[in-house]
């Protein structure tokens, strides 16, 4: 079983966890702050489900359906993700203003809100793992899950401090607003999700940094060649999509392109080992005199 894999069997067992210690909170309180807070964690376990469900999928090789193998499979798991704090948010703000209309005295509060920072602590701790293990692994579905759980965190935090608002000022309205702060936060999260996970679904490039090692690795490899230009990169999960035109002089021999070509993809392949690269070979009339020159 992958390292990746684990992760995502740890998240579900974590979410569950979490879940009945923040509904036990909310039961022996009624707050609805915390009931809030508690169905944040519902969406937390659905999509800790949906990313095991994509992890798994994107880790098959590739086929004659998808040739290109499954890797985008994350991305649409970080999609579902959004969608998911997306209406957990809407059931929130359902909660925040039956709150409002019918406040209510709460019950056992320091109880309450013990359990619920019991529960945060376990949440804080498992998602700076995802966070890191996500960004080790190239791993979309895992770091999305981890910074919906830092939205979670930074919720629950702010609905304990809350809470000793209410108990302190005897004004169990303020709970209702809590919920509702609690659902703009995390419906703030899910846009966030959601607009990055569908720029990866658009194929859109490597960040700056990498696109220049790239740039570099092809120009301290391709001696023997005269330049590579149109370089184009795209990311899919932990692959990384890199092609461009390498311009060699017009009478070198098939063969010796290809050994410069093999040591390009070689040198790629050293800082990015899932790479898949496509070098179209031009003779020298094809030269642009643009992108990048060979060392």
């Amino acid at each position: 079983m992958s390292q990746v894999l684990k992760l995502a069997l740890g998240s579900i067992a974590i979410a569950i966890l979490v879940l009945a210690l923040k509904l036990w909170a909310a039961q022996i309180t009624g707050s609805v702050a915390l009931l809030s807070d508690a169905l944040e964690s519902i969406v937390n376990l659905a999509t800790a489900i949906a990313a095991l469900i994509a992890i798994r999928l994107a880790a098959r090789p590739a086929d004659h359906r998808m040739p290109y193998g499954y890797h985008k499979a994350e991305y649409f798991s970080a999609v579902i993700e959004g969608v998911f704090i997306v209406v957990a948010a809407l059931l929130i703000f359902h909660q925040a203003y039956q709150g409002f209309i019918a406040p209510e005295p709460i019950d056992a509060p320091v109880e309450g809100i013990a359990i619920s920072m019991v529960a945060t602590a376990i949440n804080a701790f498992w998602c700076m793992i995802l966070i890191r293990q996500g960004r080790k692994l190239l791993s979309p579905a895992l770091e999305a899950d981890g910074h919906h759980l830092w939205t979670d965190v930074v919720s629950s935090i702010g609905v304990a401090v809350g809470l000793v608002l209410v108990v302190a000022t005897g004004q169990p309205v303020l709970d209702a607003a809590l919920a509702a702060l609690v659902g703009l936060n995390i419906l703030w999260s899910g846009w966030k999700l959601l607009s990055r996970s569908v720029g990866q679904l658009m194929d859109v490039a490597v960040p700056s940094e990498q696109l220049e090692s790239i740039r570099e690795t092809i120009s301290a490899n391709a001696g023997g060649a005269i330049e590579a230009h149109d370089v184009r990169t795209r990311q899919a999960g932990k692959v990384v999509f890199v092609d461009f035109h390498l311009v060699v002089p017009g009478t070198m021999t098939v063969e010796d392109a290809h050994v410069i070509c093999d040591r390009i993809e070689a040198g790629i392949k050293s800082n990015f080992p899932e790479a898949m690269i496509t070098i179209h070979v031009e003779p020298d009339d094809k030269a642009k005199h643009a992108g990048v020159l060979v060392l």
